[in-house]
């Protein structure tokens, strides 16, 4: 993808999360790996606002070198890339169901929520809790990393969820996944429910990665 291109399509997918309630305010951001660093959003610009010209540049040291000043959990991106060799976007938000999972007190820390869709298996997988840091903390950035290679999300606690995808559609998919998943997971709560069995989640992945 040239740089031109993921411009347009950060902000593309910007808009299209601020439209459809998965973001508020100034809240959320989204990079891409460029050749040579990173595109980032800035901060303190809702993501239904952003401008192709204005986004936040960043070099293979992660330095900002262009653009406005990147989001301050710039860190959680990087965490992720440099984790993750694959990774070629990540996507954050705050999105409401996920970031009320994320402060319940009953949850399990090594896979918050359990096996409800396929799909949740297929694009999401396990999703392991990060235990609460101030937002651009550098623990929380450590946090992340220290799980970054074994899982593409994660769950930042009374925060939301951080994805990683080997493409910005895939990335996209799978926050959006997860967030209708803890959506569902909030609509069951008191009924007795049937996630997918061991063998089943097996099945999947053996099936799909």
């Amino acid at each position: 993808m040239t740089e031109t291109l993921a411009r347009e399509r950060i902000c593309r997918l910007g808009r299209s999360l601020f439209d459809r309630g998965l973001t508020f305010g100034s809240s959320g951001n989204i990079s891409v790996r460029v050749e040579d660093g990173w595109l980032m959003t800035p901060t303190n610009v809702a993501l239904g606002e952003l401008d192709p010209a204005e986004l936040s540049r960043l070099d293979a040291g992660g330095n900002w070198t262009g653009g406005p000043r990147p989001t301050k959990e710039a860190v959680l991106h990087l965490a992720m890339y440099r984790e993750r060799a694959d990774a070629r976007a990540v996507v954050h938000l705050h999105a409401t169901h996920s970031a009320a999972v994320s402060c319940l007190a009953d949850v399990p820390g090594d896979d918050v929520l359990p096996p409800l869709t396929a799909y949740y298996v297929m694009r999401v997988g396990r999703l392991p809790l990060v235990p609460y840091h101030p937002p651009g903390d550098p623990d929380l950035a450590e946090a992340v990393r220290r799980l970054a290679g074994r899982h593409h999300a994660v769950l930042l606690a009374n925060h939301g969820p951080v994805v990683a995808g080997t493409t910005l559609d895939a990335a996209a998919h799978a926050i959006e996944e997860l967030e209708e998943t803890a959506r569902l997971f909030l609509l069951l709560r008191g009924h007795a429910v049937r996630p997918l069995t061991p063998e089943q989640v097996d099945e999947l992945r053996s099936r799909f990665g």
